[in-house]
């Protein structure tokens, strides 16, 4: 008996080891405040669930913030959970009611996503009429509403593969000296990562490895791998084969863990994961990278490797794509059935990248159908963009809706928010009778977007970046001495020149010292430099020499408003035409963090841009931005390096070797004048 108990008592022991508490915020997974608006409104939250948590003893907790006009008796909250109701209730009469919900399996759908919808029915007086329009109608979802998940090492061998790995990787580990296919490699990781990722993606060189970080992706062709790496991966790939490996381990290490006043340390087991991207050589590596970058080869690997004899990804750039009309669907818009009255809104997303070209005006069409009205209705259909009405009209009596409006490139930046609305006004007469009478659901197929004309300009900006470099094949170049510093910056452009809903441009890599007046006319150029690079002499066209001092001047009173210094690193980034009118993206970094230059500088042209005309960037690493337009012969632009000494000297004391001059000539004039008065008077003694 009392070595049945000893064991069961040891078992439950392991068990409890073996699952631990993780409590995760709305906030940090990508959510601030969620206002719910309206008599009748809704929010959803779609939540990524690790494949290490057990739902059974999960929670969810939520903190709904009401409206203090809100009568809370007459005011209800609904909590539905993978389409199934999980809680409804009144409002409480806290000032934030903390709502908890148990978690079951059968909460999970099969792609790992919790789908959470809040909707409220909201009163604020006993007259609904009044209260269609009335501002105090809300309710807030805070972002300390948070998950409080079970993990489990239980199953983690099981259930943890190459298709759902990444969600858990946070950083990125390269070769100490990296090649062109390490470095590609990287970027293409980095890519796929900040595509499932809210948090910053980190990338080491393989001897500056922190010892904290157990869940990671390494590259690396087989013969650069280190021994005691290679002993990890039981599957050896044979030349012209590539290799995806997760290697899973239950890692065991010392923390300091409070009890009470005290710190004391224990022993913590936690999963490790690594992820080995390589290859049997060269032509097997690159077929592993080309894997990478294809979702359908990655999404479908539910196994712990995959060998790759042959890779190919369709969705690459080929051929010229002619991507002028998107559907709603196509930008993510869903089919969403609307009932009631007062506001029924969708909402979608676009970027100008998710087209072929910039767009100098693009046209909303909208598809609807909706309820007739009843005799004394009003109904309308408004159109938002960015938070500014475009476009409002009268609904009638045919239930079909088919409407455009037109926007400039004045009205829509880089990234844009399309909000269209039904706003229902019923009758005085009617209003009781009307709530649930009123329902209108867009097509999200025949709806659409469409680019009408490229926005062309004379000079490149970053207003055009990426879609600049959509049309033909782009050419990644890489100083040499400078490539262990991009790593992280290459990940960021690769991200970018494929955040579309077409990803569909796989670069070419090489060296500064390959490149030649050829390839710079024939490819679109992305270099990333070092800032004596003998490749920039070979760019006429580029606004700024980098590899000189400049400063930069103000237009109207000629003050110097930068001056390039080596005491910060910067990270200088300009974008221009060609000699053939191809795309040319230029980024250098200075300074002694010339990694994290880089990387300031790839980030800071994708942020929504205040100006059309920018194509100038500095950022330093300490989060310091600077935009400018500049060409080449701007007269606010200054290099202070490449004068003479003469030249400084003149243009230091100028003024006073002038005054001097004229000092000279006027005591010379008096001279030879008082010189010819006395020739004078002996002339006329």
């Amino acid at each position: 008996m009392n070595k049945f108990l000893s064991l069961l008592a040891l078992a439950l022991l392991l068990s409890t080891a073996s699952m631990a508490q993780s409590i995760v915020s709305f906030k940090a997974m990508g959510h601030d405040d969620e206002p719910i608006y309206g008599m009748i409104g809704a929010s959803a939250f779609y939540l990524k669930i690790s494949p290490l948590v057990e739902m059974n003893g999960s929670k969810l907790v939520l903190y709904i913030e009401p409206s203090q006009a809100l009568i809370k008796d007459h005011s209800f909250v609904n909590v539905v959970i993978n389409e199934r109701p999980a809680y409804s209730a009144r409002l409480s009469k806290d000032s934030v009611q903390k709502i908890t919900i148990n978690l079951t399996p059968e909460d999970l759908p099969a792609d790992k996503f919790l789908k959470v919808q809040v909707k409220t029915l909201l009163t604020v007086s006993d007259d609904k009429c009044k209260d269609l329009d009335n501002p105090a109608m809300w309710v807030k979802v805070k972002d300390y509403s948070y998950l409080s998940l079970v993990k489990t090492n239980t199953n983690f061998f099981n259930n943890v593969n190459i298709s759902n790995c990444f969600e858990s990787k946070r950083a990125i580990v390269y070769p100490v000296n990296p090649s062109l296919h390490d470095l590609k490699a990287v970027a293409w990781a980095y890519s796929r990562l900040k595509k499932t990722l809210n948090k910053d993606i980190k990338v080491y060189q393989e001897d500056a490895l922190p010892d904290t970080v157990r869940n990671y992706i390494m590259v690396g062709k087989w013969g650069s791998l280190q021994a005691d790496k290679k002993q990890l991966i039981n599957v050896t790939p044979e030349p012209g084969q590539g290799l995806l490996f997760l290697k899973k381990a239950l890692v065991t290490y010392e923390d300091s863990v409070a009890k009470g006043k005290a710190k004391v340390k224990e022993a913590v087991t936690v999963p490790g994961e690594i992820l080995f991207v390589t290859g049997g050589d060269d032509a097997g590596y690159e077929k592993t990278i080309t894997a990478l970058g294809n979702m359908n080869i990655l999404n479908s690997s539910f196994g712990e490797y995959l060998l790759i004899q042959n890779a190919q990804n369709n969705f690459f750039k080929t051929v010229e794509e002619n991507r002028t009309r998107l559907s709603l669907r196509q930008i993510g818009g869903a089919p969403n059935f609307m009932s009631g009255i007062g506001s029924l809104t969708n909402v979608y997303s676009f970027k100008n990248s998710d087209f072929s070209f910039t767009p100098k005006e693009v046209e909303l069409h909208f598809v609807a159908n909706y309820s007739s009205l009843t005799p004394g209705d009003r109904g309308y259909f408004n159109i938002y963009l960015n938070g500014m009405l475009i476009s409002s009209e009268r609904l009638d009596a045919t239930g079909k809706l088919n409407t455009s409006v037109s926007i400039n490139r004045y009205q829509h930046h880089k990234y844009n928010t399309v909000e269209a609305e039904f706003r229902i006004y019923p009758s005085s007469g009617n209003c009781i009778n009307s709530f649930t009478n009123f329902f209108a659901e867009i097509d999200v197929d025949k709806s659409y977007l469409e680019s009408k004309n490229p926005f062309i300009t004379n000079d490149l900006s970053f207003y055009q970046y990426p879609e600049a470099f959509n049309s033909g094949t782009t050419l990644i170049v890489i100083s040499k001495e400078y490539a262990k510093y991009a790593a992280s910056a290459l990940g960021e452009i690769i991200y970018e020149l494929n955040n579309n809903i077409n990803a569909n441009n796989f670069p070419e890599f090489t060296y500064s010292d390959k490149v030649g007046a050829a390839e710079l006319k024939k490819y679109n150029i992305v270099a990333l430099l070092s800032q004596h690079d003998p490749l920039i002499d070979k760019m006429p066209d580029a606004p700024i020499r980098f590899n000189q001092k400049f400063r930069i001047l103000n237009n109207e009173n000629n003050k110097e408003v930068y001056r390039l210094s080596d005491s910060v690193s910067n990270g200088l980034a300009q974008i221009f035409y060609g000699r053939s009118n191809n795309a040319v993206l230029v980024i250098t970094a200075t300074g002694s963090q010339q990694s994290d230059a880089f990387l300031a500088a790839s980030k800071s042209i994708t942020e929504q841009l205040s100006t059309l005309s920018s194509n100038m960037c500095i950022s330093d690493v300490n989060g310091n931005k600077y935009l400018f337009n500049i060409n080449k012969s701007s007269e606010n632009l200054e290099y202070f390096d490449s004068k003479s000494a003469l030249t400084r000297f003149w243009e230091t004391y100028n003024l006073y070797i002038l005054l001097g001059i004229l000092v000279l000539i006027l005591m010379s004039f008096l001279y030879v004048r008082s010189k010819v008065q006395k020739s004078q008077e002996l002339f006329n003694d």
